[in-house]
Parts: C-alpha cells; sequence; structure tokens
C-alpha cells in the first residue's frame, strides 16, 4: 500500500542477506521498491513473499553494466560481502566497487535522486586504533587476499565524496560492522553462520586462531533501521560517513562457546592458522550515529542468535524432509 509520502526507491543488492530485509522494510514504511540484483550472492528465496506485492518489482542486473531508471532514492548494497564469496573472483569484486558505483553515481547525479553507500567497517583494515571511529583511516594492505574487497569500499566512499563535491550529488556513507540474523547464506563462510551450522550438526567448531580476536555483532533488523535513519538524516553533516554496528565486542571463542551452549551441542572447538590480515580486534565508535541519528542497536546479541540459531535448524530440517 503506496502512502501520500512514499518514495519511489532502488535497492541494488536487494536479494541479498542486508537487502531482502531492508526491502521488506521499506514496503513497510509504504515505498515503492525496486530490488535490483544479479543473484550471485542473493537469492529469490529471500524475496519471494514479497514478488506478488504491488508496490516491489525484482530486476535481475548486473550493477556494473549502467541502468535507466527513476528514482527518488538509491541503496547500493550491491556486493559479495564475504571472503569466500569476494576472493572467488576480485577482479569482478573491485569492478563492482567501483564501475558498479559509478553506475549508481550517475543513475543518482542525472535522477537528483540521494544515494546511500554501504560501505564497511573493512575499510579500518586491520585497525590500530580501538574502537575505530569515523576519523581513523585505517590499517589495509593494497596487494592482500582481501584488498580487492576492503580497497573497493574504500575508493567507492572516494567515488561517492568527489560526485559530492563536483556534482552536488546528495550522498550518505554507512560503515557497516558485522551483521548477522536469519537469511545469511549458509555457504558465505562468515563466523556466524560457519558456527551455528557446525553446532547444530555436531561438527567441529573450526576457530581461526588462538580464539581471541574479536568481533562485534550487529542484529539485522538494527542495521537495516540504521541505514533508514541515515538515508533519512538531512543535516549539515549528513555526508559524512556513519559507522552502523554494536559496540558490545565478543571474541571468537566467546561467540563458539555461546551457540554450542544455544544450540546444546556436542561439538567441540578446534583452531586453525588465522588467514593473512584477518583483522584481530574490530569494534565501532557509534558516538556519530547515537548523536546524529539517535540510533543504537536494540537487540541482545543473545536475543538475536536465538533468532538466528533457529533459522538455521528450519533450514536443515527442511533440507532433511525433502525428496
Amino acid at each position: 500500500m503506496l502512502f501520500s509520502n512514499s518514495k519511489k526507491i532502488l535497492v541494488t543488492g536487494g536479494a541479498g542477506f542486508i537487502g531482502s530485509h531492508l526491502c521488506r522494510a521499506l514496503l513497510t514504511e509504504g515505498h515503492y521498491v525496486i530490488c535490483v540484483d544479479n543473484l550471485f550472492t542473493g537469492s529469490r528465496t529471500n524475496i519471494k513473499t514479497l514478488l506478488d506485492l504491488d508496490n516491489f518489482e525484482f530486476l535481475r542486473h548486473d550493477i556494473v553494466e549502467p541502468l535507466l531508471i527513476d528514482v527518488d532514492e538509491i541503496y547500493n548494497l550491491a556486493c559479495p560481502a564475504s571472503p569466500v564469496h569476494y576472493q572467488h573472483n576480485p577482479v569482478k569484486t573491485i569492478q563492482t566497487n567501483v564501475v558498479g558505483t559509478y553506475n549508481m553515481l550517475e543513475l543518482a547525479r542525472h535522477g537528483k535522486s540521494r544515494i546511500l553507500q554501504a560501505s564497511t567497517s573493512e575499510v579500518y583494515g586491520d585497525p590500530d586504533v580501538h574502537p575505530q571511529n569515523e576519523d581513523y583511516r585505517g590499517n589495509v594492505n593494497t596487494v592482500g587476499p582481501r584488498s580487492c574487497y576492503d580497497e573497493g569500499k574504500r575508493c567507492a566512499e572516494t567515488l561517492l565524496s568527489d560526485y559530492h563535491l563536483q556534482n552536488n550529488v546528495d550522498i550518505r556513507i554507512a560503515r557497516i560492522f558485522n551483521t548477522y540474523g536469519p537469511r545469511m547464506a549458509e555457504n558465505d563462510g562468515r563466523v556466524v553462520s560457519n558456527f551455528c551450522l557446525q553446532a547444530l550438526k555436531n561438527e567441529p567448531i573450526t576457530i581461526f586462531g588462538d580464539g581471541a580476536q574479536t568481533r562485534s555483532f550487529c542484529f539485522v533488523d538494527d542495521t537495516v533501521r540504521g541505514l533508514i535513519a541515515l538515508m533519512n538524516y538531512t543535516g549539515d553533516d549528513a555526508h559524512d560517513p556513519v559507522n552502523i554496528g554494536n559496540p558490545g565486542e565478543m571474541s571468537m571463542l566467546e561467540l563458539a562457546e555461546l551457540i554450542i551452549d544455544f544450540c546444546k551441542s556436542k561439538s567441540k572447538i578446534t583452531t586453525h592458522p588465522l588467514p593473512q590480515d584477518d583483522p584481530k580486534r574490530r569494534c565501532p565508535d557509534i558516538t556519530r550515529a547515537k548523536s546524529i541519528l539517535n540510533w543504537e542497536p536494540k537487540t541482545k546479541v543473545t536475543d538475536g542468535m536465538e533468532l538466528t540459531i533457529e533459522f538455521f535448524k528450519a533450514r536443515l530440517t527442511q533440507r532433511h524432509v525433502m525428496p
């Protein structure tokens, strides 16, 4: 159902994990949503309940190719976000982040649309400042196995900033920290999905390094709420990057033990060498988001993990009963 203040909104990567939740939230607000995805890591399953809605449209398209469409706002989420996927074709990852972002900026420039770039905490690399605030310039290896994603996202931020300065494009930059929740891909290699599936199958929990490295996990509903709040923010500093994440820090060992306990699993923890350039600590300073957006995460990690485990449990059960 559309309202008098409804907007026409493009979500690239809209069939992905965060993108599909964002599409649903925007539809609930009464907007017309156009979901664009090439389905490399996204899935029609994530948006199957949306396809019959009058105010939802799905377009299979790769944003590396130009797109001509008239919209009010653009959320640019298109890009593989897990190392397994973005390292599968690193050149394609860079193309998506740079050429794809350029194409979306051209769309925004011609249509006078506001555009939000889904950037990432990976722009901080393996940080030597903790927690990380938006003024920290990062510690990124430009030629490492993660650089196609890290540097691609950094370049995307530069493109947005320059389009704002040169062409007065109305930009927003969200630096998203580790997000988890239902509809995570089972094969994405990220720590939450790995641990949940291993625990549910009573398989060994694989920890890289000694398990002391930390991440900060933000439930997907909170992340989506932050993205929408940033898109709608119109202050003088709206064009500056904003961290969207959970400042509650957790070690990999603590996460593994939490998930084993929730799953009532018999899994044992095993350790493997830490991959190159894997950050040892990752935690956002969300002072800016709290100040200008009045945003902070609301979902407790224990509550979010329970919902995520139930999602994966249902997926495994469904697979088991299917002929």
